[in-house]
């Protein structure tokens, strides 16, 4: 079962467990507060009354609830998720309340997870990598979902993340392509603030590997945002004492490798952010012919 599928589930028990809750009724007689005098600003002398008309407090019970059902259903990634609908749910309150769905696919949910990681790393939340993350979400999946998401992600924020639990669970559901994806927008985030902090960076590394996604293909994403002087080559993963026809070669691989259609299977709107990616290929394929006066 996917995140997106535990979210589903998460929500159902969510409602259950609130409906539960709001028709559970206090036992024996109101207590009037006989004695207490009431003011005119509706403070109360004494022992604080209690009629069938106070409000009751709410337990915030509704994120355990969901932690655990999310790790039962989903692991990590799922009690990650359940603690944060859960947390939403207790924020709540009124007899309007109400859930309006939940944002699109596996992809998008490990998207909330992972950007959380890399955000927490350096131990501060700056509002440029917020902006990143908001802006990412509501052009790829719409202003609704988008800022529904955003919710889901300042709860995450709030939480402790086991980035090998969770970078693990994402590497053993996740194809190749769509991992290569995630890197790269994962530094994005990084970039964000227009500087690269070491800290940030090394999550980001970790989690590449703890996905199963090759050293050699995280230097290459990784020189598309940190520019060295042989960058162009590093994207493609070769050296520079490569030969022309070994730097074609490894063009056309690296093309077909990271082709958008290779997430075409997530919708038009992820394999237009694969398309930032793959034209970053083209760049750097560019700058060594540029280089080189030919090919």
């Amino acid at each position: 079962m996917g995140p997106g599928e535990i979210i589903v589930v998460i929500i159902l028990i969510i409602v259950v467990y609130a409906i539960f809750s709001m028709r559970r009724k206090p036992s024996g007689k109101a207590n009037t507060g006989s004695g207490n005098s009431i003011h005119d600003d509706g403070t109360t002398n004494g022992n604080s009354t209690r009629g069938t008309n106070a409000p009751r407090k709410k337990s915030g019970y509704a994120k355990w609830v969901g932690g655990g059902l999310g790790w039962v259903f989903g692991g990590p990634i799922g009690a990650i998720l359940g603690v944060a609908l859960g947390s939403m749910f207790d924020g709540m309150s009124g007899p309007g309340m109400q859930y309006r769905g939940t944002p699109r696919g596996d992809f998008a949910m490990s998207l909330l997870v992972l950007s959380a990681a890399v955000m927490k790393a350096d131990r501060k939340i700056v509002r440029s990598e917020l902006d990143y993350v908001r802006s990412f979400f509501i052009q790829q999946f719409g202003e609704e979902e988008g800022n529904r998401m955003i919710l889901m992600l300042r709860e995450i924020l709030k939480q402790e993340i086991n980035i090998q639990d969770v970078a693990v669970q994402v590497g053993q559901y996740t194809d190749y392509a769509v991992k290569l994806q995630l890197v790269h927008y994962l530094f994005g985030i990084c970039a964000a603030d227009n500087y690269f902090q070491d800290d940030e960076v090394e999550t980001v590394r970790i989690i590449t590997g703890l996905m199963g996604v090759s050293s050699s293909d995280y230097t290459s994403i990784k020189a598309m945002f940190v520019k060295n002087n042989g960058w162009a080559y590093d994207v493609l993963e070769i050296t520079s004492s490569a030969t022309d026809e070994e730097v074609k070669k490894a063009y056309r691989d690296m093309a077909k490798k990271h082709h958008p259609d290779k997430v075409a299977n997530l919708g038009e709107d992820v394999k237009k952010a694969a398309t930032e990616k793959f034209q970053k290929i083209n760049a750097a394929y560019e700058e060594i012919k540029k280089q080189r006066g030919k090919l």
